[in-house]
């Protein structure tokens, strides 16, 4: 009856661990502005990879500013979950 109570004790200590880990607080959460963000920058967005990120700064370079978050879509490799992962930290600023 003590191992299990030890036992008990131990995983919710454990389980109390990995929630304060896997939460993040939403000021820690830096914004990405797609108009100007470098490829380092863009590598942070979800499911942005070196090659993506250089699809993003040439897209943007060769057909103007995003104007909408969700123009980000129109870059190839860049769909619809990539941008639903990322929605609430890409913004748009002009350059």
């Amino acid at each position: 009856m003590l191992n299990c109570k030890f036992f008990m004790a131990v995983l919710v200590a454990v389980l109390i661990g990995l929630i304060s880990v896997i939460q993040v607080p939403a000021g820690d959460v830096e914004k990405i502005n797609i108009n100007t963000a470098t490829a380092k920058e863009l590598m942070q967005l979800n499911g942005v990879g070196s090659k993506n990120a250089a699809k993003i700064i040439e897209y943007r370079e060769k057909y103007s500013p995003f104007k909408t978050p969700e123009d980000i879509m129109q870059v190839s490799g860049i769909g619809q979950k990539t941008f639903e992962k990322n929605q609430g930290i890409i913004i748009i600023k002009e350059p």
